[in-house]
């Protein structure tokens, strides 16, 4: 009991984090704030309590605090934005896939192990190459790569309800496949994709991060994490701040969210409530 409720102390404060920094990333235009891309060379790689810099400057005397704060609101949308878009096609295929057997079965699951036999960040790579670089097609990539997750899952949980006495009378009184999907297997799947979905929000921030750091997601002056850390990492020994500032943001942000994911999971679990 001390360590479920020690959990659910870090889930809230957790959240309490998630919740700070989507407020302060959506109120970014009305903060007090510089210009996070304005150049100031004289000003350059200045520490953190600087006068009229909170957190610093980086290699260009751009502010970082405004920086680490716009940044925020790339990632975060790019995040949810990719884990949303994954989540609604992976749940439909997976509902397709698991409810109808046949040709539809073999080609909703062939393209999903397909997707699946290569490295995932590989392949993300390999389709922002032939798109070109940016943070949409970095954004489209994940997605791509991302919901094979969602079809997998779905699919199993489908193939076990489908069979189940309530479906099997829903279809002997006649109810259409479009019925019986919407009123008896959807909300089957509402928990296990919920804790999957908050999970897979931090992983999505890391793979655009990844992009990011490797110049094929948001491309420059854009304040974003992963740039921040792509640009910052040759002043690591000279000002580890530069580097160290936004690699913690997505540190505790990815943390925080899968701190929330487990403890939603620990939740929606009844299973959980017998241990």
């Amino acid at each position: 009991m001390n360590r479920r409720l020690l959990r659910n102390r870090l889930a809230v404060l957790a959240f309490l984090v998630i919740l700070g920094a989507a407020a302060t990333a959506f109120l970014a235009p009305h903060l007090p704030l510089g210009d996070p891309d304005a150049v100031d060379t004289p000003n350059r790689l200045h520490p953190p309590l600087t006068a009229g810099h909170w957190l610093g400057t980086d290699e260009f005397g751009r502010d970082l605090l405004a920086r680490l704060i716009w940044g925020a609101r790339v990632s975060l949308l790019a995040g949810v934005a990719t884990a949303g878009a994954a989540m609604l096609i992976g749940v439909v295929l997976g509902i397709v896939g698991g409810y109808y057997s046949g040709w539809t079965e073999t080609v909703v699951m062939r393209l999903t192990d397909i997707l699946m036999a290569f490295p995932y960040i590989l392949l993300a790579i390999a389709i922002v190459a032939g798109l070109g670089p940016g943070l949409r097609n970095a954004m489209i990539a994940i997605t791509i790569v991302g919901f094979p997750i969602y079809t997998r899952l779905v699919r199993g949980i489908v193939l076990s309800v489908r069979e189940r006495e309530f479906v099997e009378a829903a279809r002997a009184l006649g109810s259409p496949d479009r019925f019986i999907l919407v009123r008896h297997i959807v909300p089957q799947l509402l928990s296990p994709v919920i804790v999957a979905f908050s999970l897979d929000v931090g992983a999505k921030i890391l793979a655009t991060a990844g992009l990011s750091f490797l110049g094929l997601g948001s491309q420059p002056p854009t304040a974003d994490w992963g740039s921040m850390l792509a640009t910052g990492r040759q002043f690591v020994i000279l000002s580890p701040h530069v580097v160290m500032l936004p690699g913690l943001a997505i540190f505790v942000i990815v943390l925080a969210l899968n701190l929330v994911g487990d403890a939603l999971r620990d939740l929606l679990d009844p299973r959980t409530y017998s241990r």
